[in-house]
């Protein structure tokens, strides 16, 4: 089969928050400093005011992670809310490199209304300073916290998801794997938005994706590299750390991904949501016409944008009921 480097156009809405927003393509190891220090138009601010404005009151929780290290959770609720509703477990975006347990979450502060539900959100350590398994043990440690409070919390166990994008995708179906091999929470669903799961960069996708767009084929290359170090694309990498390698995905939840047609993660995305169907998981997949890496966060006035929001709650919508 012959790989055209032709990437399918962007969304013309979208593409011109891109044009305006001038955030470069691809992120070498270097211009790391600048990216944690700066939301580079990625990361939300979220500020008490804001939070204040939505309705909701949050808390720090500290919790020891696999190694005795300690990391944050920020639990997340509607004000003065009672009774017990779902669960939301949160592992945000970066490229495994940069974000904070904030990013990107303002699109899901509508849902704690909606579902009279709590939004738990967890500060991993991150890479290069941290390897692998550092974070997605720290997913799962606090997954694991959460679960062993549900009931503290006004979580109903039987409703507990899980959701992160980009990054945060990968290390979303990183947790679920470990929750479901240890014998951890039992989750309803994955929410997996244009989730990282390949370190091996084979895909049709991070060929075309290549000095274009956001997160390109060289971003990608950064943050596997930071993440695993030589054993990038070998043989010694494990399911949870890239989520595509898995051969039995038995056993995992209701699953919802989307990705865009021009981003790296597309074609991951796309074979990740077969092997699902062929493990007999109920899957549900969207690839956003034109979407870019992110499109939704960067231009979410767009209407492939506020498509692809109201999917993701339709999708919660009957997970939930």
């Amino acid at each position: 089969m012959t790989t055209t480097t032709v990437r399918p156009p962007f969304d013309p809405d979208a593409a011109a928050v891109l044009e305006l927003a001038q955030i470069p393509p691809t992120i070498t190891i270097d211009m790391l400093p600048g990216l944690r220090a700066s939301s580079q138009g990625w990361n939300d601010a979220v500020t008490e005011d804001m939070l204040t404005e939505a309705g909701l009151t949050a808390r720090e929780v500290t919790i020891p992670s696999y190694d005795g290290a300690d990391i944050q959770l920020s639990i997340i609720e509607p004000v003065g809310r009672t009774g017990t509703g779902p669960g939301i477990y949160h592992t945000h975006g970066g490229g495994m490199m940069s974000g904070d347990r904030w990013a990107g979450i303002i699109p899901m502060f509508g849902w704690l209304h909606r579902y009279n539900a709590v939004f738990v959100t967890v500060e991993y350590r991150l890479a290069p300073e941290h390897p692998d398994p550092t974070p997605v043990e720290d997913c799962y440690a606090g997954l694991a916290w959460t679960g062993e409070h549900t009931a503290e919390l006004g979580i109903d166990p039987d409703r507990l998801l899980i959701v992160g994008g980009s990054a945060g995708g990968g290390l979303a179906a990183g947790t679920a794997l470990l929750a479901r091999d240890r014998r951890g929470p039992a989750l309803v669903g994955q929410l997996l938005e244009y989730p990282m799961l390949d370190d091996r960069d084979q895909t049709a996708s991070t060929i075309q994706i290549d000095g274009v767009g956001i997160w390109d084929r060289g971003s990608n290359i950064t943050g596997w590299t930071a993440l695993l170090g030589d054993r990038r694309g070998g043989p010694e990498v494990s399911i949870y750390a890239a989520p595509a390698r898995a051969t039995d995905l038995t056993g995992l939840p209701s699953t919802y991904l989307d990705c865009g047609s021009a981003e790296v993660f597309r074609d991951e995305t796309v074979a990740y949501a077969t092997k699902l169907w062929e493990a007999g998981v109920q899957a549900e997949l969207h690839v956003w016409a034109g979407g870019f890496h992110g499109f939704d966060l960067l231009a979410p006035d767009a209407a492939v944008s506020r498509q692809a929001f109201a999917a993701r709650e339709g999708w919660i919508d009957r997970l939930f009921r």
